[in-house]
């Protein structure tokens, strides 16, 4: 006869415990190396060229021009750049900020700048409202994961990655603009 084994039971499924939140030193510590990643992320470079990169010595005659295939000139990318981040800064940190209409508040009506003066005040505006952006991350008093008062969810976290991700789109833009303008510059040849 045979003996009767009895089936051997599943091991049971580890439980696992959630990650404890961090507190005191190692909180803020998190919060340093978060604040520091944003502002590399803002400032843009780590994976290619900085936005400034590809507004400086854009040439003057090409700035309103449209190339086939290219929905846009230099001159609105730029304007449309400066503005979308201009209301996320405001929203960020000014309750009674109002947003422009979408979209046409936030794209130039013309295709190129009214002066040269108009395309260096958006230039100097732009890295004005950069660096506020940049300091109102940097700042320990501002909670990167706080809502928003007056949002509907968001908080500066959330703006900031939004801000860093908009401008490297249009930054992408206005590379291959003035590569089709033939206005990019040539890599330097390595001997």
């Amino acid at each position: 006869m045979k003996k009767k084994t009895k089936a051997k039971a599943k091991p049971k499924a580890k439980k696992t415990k959630a990650a404890p939140r961090k507190s005191g030193a190692n909180a803020a510590n998190g919060t340093t190396v978060v604040r520091e990643q944003l502002v590399a992320l803002l400032k843009g470079g780590g994976a290619h060229v900085g936005f400034m990169d590809a507004i400086e010595g854009f040439p003057e005659a090409k700035r309103g021009t449209y190339v086939q295939g290219l929905p846009h000139t230099g001159w609105q990318l730029l304007e449309h750049s400066r503005i979308a981040q201009w209301d996320i800064l405001e929203f960020s940190r000014n309750g009674s900020h109002v947003s422009p209409d979408f979209p046409d508040g936030y794209w130039p009506k013309t295709p190129g700048p009214s002066t040269a003066e108009a395309w260096d005040d958006s230039v100097s505006a732009f890295k004005r409202d950069l660096r506020e952006m940049i300091r109102l991350v940097e700042n320990p008093r501002t909670d990167l994961y706080a809502k928003i008062p007056h949002g509907d969810g968001q908080n500066v976290l959330r703006e900031a990655l939004v801000l860093a991700d908009h401008n490297s789109y249009h930054l992408g833009q206005l590379v291959n603009l003035r590569q089709a303008l033939g206005s990019w510059p040539e890599p330097e040849k390595k001997p």
